[in-house]
């Protein structure tokens, strides 16, 4: 098995600092995929409501046979408009939402609960997070986080509650890379995970530059991605569900990036976004 490092959360809890995405993944094809990741040495599997494979994932899983407690399972709430989330109606909704997940999964425990999208316009998250407290507090999920949250958001959340999230999963890559939203979570102790860590393929890996840099060392430029992200502190969950793509993803503690191979992969910004504004952000 490849040996991935893990992130110290400001829980104390440990989370490996690669791990498998399935988003876009039908749920059909999710228990094939996992179960080939789990396989391969993945400890770490990202799901979520919305997806609409947490059954999938979750049969992957069982039939899996690593031990539980070797896996570091997430999923997140998907908190649309069609739902109050004001008061304890919306916190009891809270509730059902996270008792369906974890029903979908088969399992007794998250690892880790987030919010997936802020909605600021609604002004709901602090309620929805006071409930994620509560499940918290009910040992059924061991650590609790967000997902696109800006730093307005978490400054609330900093403010009104005891509870700091564990971590804020957001789109970043080499074209995106959160400057500032990284140093924000670095300062409260809040670990940054990268959702489309590979940039959807669109564009980032057929850089010219990141192309040089894995010809230098022999690997794909997803490897080079995948280990910048890994020196770059972040925690990384790339999604694939070819067997080969999978495994060659996990296959990045052999190498190193230096200080000009760094350098080259910076030179490719471009602050565009793939995803939405999460500002702005509204599906239901």
């Amino acid at each position: 098995m490849t040996s991935i490092p893990h992130v110290t959360l400001n829980n104390g809890a440990e989370i490996p600092q690669l791990g498998f995405g399935v988003w876009q993944v039908p749920d059909a094809e999710a228990a094939p995929a996992v179960r080939t990741a789990i396989e391969a040495g993945y400890r770490s599997v990202d799901t979520a409501a919305i997806y609409e494979n947490e059954a999938g994932t979750g049969k992957a899983i069982a039939e899996a046979g690593v031990a539980r407690d070797e896996l570091f399972v997430t999923t997140k709430l998907w908190n649309s408009g069609t739902r109050d989330w004001s008061g304890a109606q919306g916190r009891d909704a809270v509730r059902r939402a996270f008792d369906t997940s974890l029903d979908l999964l088969g399992l007794e425990y998250l690892d880790l609960y987030l919010i997936h999208w802020p909605r600021p316009m609604h002004d709901s998250f602090l309620n929805i997070w006071q409930a994620f407290e509560e499940l918290l507090a009910d040992g059924r999920v061991k650590s609790v986080g967000v997902s696109n949250f800006g730093t307005a958001q978490l400054e609330t959340l900093l403010k009104e509650s005891s509870v700091v999230p564990v971590l804020n999963q957001v789109e970043l890559h080499p074209h995106f890379p959160q400057h500032e939203l990284r140093a924000f979570h670095a300062e409260h102790g809040i670990a940054t995970e990268a959702w489309s860590p590979l940039g959807q393929g669109k564009g980032l890996l057929s850089e010219p530059a990141l192309v040089k840099v894995a010809a230098k060392h022999g690997r794909t430029v997803a490897q080079v991605v995948l280990r910048w992200h890994l020196q770059s502190g972040v925690i990384a969950i790339p999604k694939s569900v070819t067997p080969s793509r999978i495994r060659e993803n996990l296959d990045v503690a052999g190498f190193e990036l230096d200080a000009e191979d760094m350098a080259a992969i910076a030179a490719v910004e471009t602050g565009e976004r793939l995803g939405p504004d999460p500002q702005g952000f509204d599906w239901n």
